[in-house]
């Protein structure tokens, strides 16, 4: 059950250190209790899912009173695996859909990942949520209306994304600005998420001269430094790991692909959100190496 756990926690959270808090709270319930529940299932589910919500609501605060734009922490791996509905699990585990969740209410939420991503029945929801099932309905209907308000109306197929992030990831070891400027939309994003504990963008950038401009030579000084990049699926989605000479993760950087174009290219640079993956690099000492391998250039 732990896979499906975790899957549900981290829907409802987008932290992949508060999910696995989550079960290991869940799992300490289950096995203090002295009965034993009628589905084993349910009870884990419903117990994961009043835990995360508590979690939601305290954790709201504190990303309020974050440092700068707050991503959630990434994944290379679901472990939740349902070849029936890869697609579906793939695409409600994206860092865009993730961060389109942030929007609604802790409740509203829950039931639309119980609901729509795992497909419970509304009568498992509502024991879940401790809300009736009239209510869950009510709840799972503006959750999906507010969802559906930012959602791309015409979807990129898995093949296209593949094949465009392969000719992006080239082109950006390649330091091809041109190549990058072919493959953005005429209003691409780039947002970094460091929470104050990494250099990061000003402000985010915009417009795909830009960006194209930015991440050439972004590129060009960490590979002077001795960074490399290994481009692997983020969170279900197109991305990349950047690892120092050492094999610390230096960053993150993810894209949200839409209508055959980069739209939105994340970078996640904030080290406690990276240490989940493995060991992680100094942002802020490859930063004095990119400035004075710069003026030994110039």
């Amino acid at each position: 059950m732990r896979p499906l756990l975790f899957s549900i926690s981290y829907r409802v959270l987008g932290s992949v250190g508060e999910a696995e808090d989550a079960v290991q709270e869940t799992w300490l319930r289950f096995a203090g209790s002295t009965t034993r529940p009628a589905s084993t299932k349910a009870f884990l589910s419903t117990t994961v899912t009043r835990i995360s919500i508590d979690v939601l609501r305290s954790a709201r605060v504190r990303r309020e009173e974050y440092v700068g734009p707050w991503f959630p922490e990434p994944l290379l791996h679901d472990p939740y695996e349902d070849p029936a509905r890869s697609v579906e699990l793939a695409e409600s585990v994206s860092l865009a859909a993730l961060m389109l969740l942030e929007r609604l209410s802790p409740l509203e939420r829950a039931v639309f990942v119980l609901r729509d991503v795992f497909a419970f029945g509304f009568d498992e929801v509502a024991v879940a949520v401790q809300r009736s099932e009239s209510a869950c309905r009510q709840l799972l209907v503006r959750a999906r209306r507010h969802m559906a308000d930012e959602r791309p109306r015409f979807e990129t197929t898995g093949r296209e994304r593949r094949e465009l992030a392969t000719r992006f990831f080239d082109a950006l070891r390649d330091g091809d600005v041109g190549g990058l400027r072919e493959l953005l939309s005429a209003d691409v994003r780039l947002v970094g998420d460091s929470g104050g504990k990494a250099p990061r963008f000003a402000q985010p950038i915009t417009g795909a001269e830009h960006v194209a401009r930015l991440l050439g030579m972004g590129v060009d000084g960490l590979h002077r430094i001795g960074v490399t990049f290994e481009p692997r699926e983020v969170n279900g989605q197109p991305g990349a790991v950047f690892r120092d000479r050492e094999g610390g993760i230096l960053q993150v950087l993810a894209l949200d692909v839409r209508e055959g174009r980069v739209r939105t290219v994340l970078g996640l640079l904030n080290p406690d959100k990276l240490r989940h993956l493995g060991p992680v690099a100094d942002p802020w000492a490859a930063s004095r190496e990119m400035k004075q391998a710069r003026r030994r250039r110039t």
